[in-house]
């Protein structure tokens, strides 16, 4: 059975009239995504999982935010869940819970996606390596690394003005890279 498509306009407008079918369309079609950003981050499935759902909790909440012009609903989201994960890393309760994780756990952290996520993880991650390297290693390092800016900057010794600058061009070269990859995957579907 197909799942039926809404637009982002729609998707958008379901959210801000508190509209539970737009809850439940953005946790179906969003959630492995978010996930896979979210776990590269903090590497535990506990924790990932409480994040998503804090992810989710904010994008519902701070949905009249949104601004169309600025960017994708997509990668408004995103950043939403990237900065939730970091958040989570950095905070005090984090640290404290990853000074008491058992070896084996700390070991077996990969372990915990299921093969569909691993699988949709793999792709964005080959895309993402697919780009010059002077770009990937920005996006894996900020989007799945959790690194800050300044964090990058001060690890590759260049300078922060030059990490903002590669990082917009490898970001607009990964939306480009992105809207092909759909493409491809269209193509395919309706062939």
């Amino acid at each position: 059975m197909k799942k039926a498509s809404l637009s982002t306009e729609q998707l958008v407008s379901l959210l801000l009239s508190r509209d539970q079918k737009g809850f439940n369309y953005l946790y179906d079609n969003y959630s492995p995504a978010f996930y896979g950003v979210i776990f590269r981050i903090v590497k535990y499935e506990e924790e990932a999982n409480e994040v998503l759902q804090d992810t989710f909790v904010k994008i519902w909440n701070s949905i009249t935010s949104y601004d169309p012009k600025k960017g994708a609903l997509y990668t408004w989201m995103l950043n939403i869940a990237r900065n939730s994960a970091i958040d989570r890393l950095k905070s005090k309760s984090f640290q404290n819970d990853l000074q008491n994780q058992s070896i084996p756990d700390f070991v077996d952290d990969n372990k915990s996606l299921s093969t569909e996520q691993k699988h949709e993880f793999k792709e964005v991650e080959n895309l993402v390596n697919s780009l010059k390297a002077d770009y990937s290693i920005l996006i894996n390092k900020a989007y799945f690394g959790g690194f800050t800016q300044e964090e990058i900057a001060e690890e590759l010794g260049i300078p922060l003005g030059t990490v903002k600058t590669r990082t917009r061009a490898a970001l607009l070269e990964l939306k480009t890279v992105l809207r092909d990859f759909q493409f491809v995957i269209l193509f395919f579907l309706l062939k």
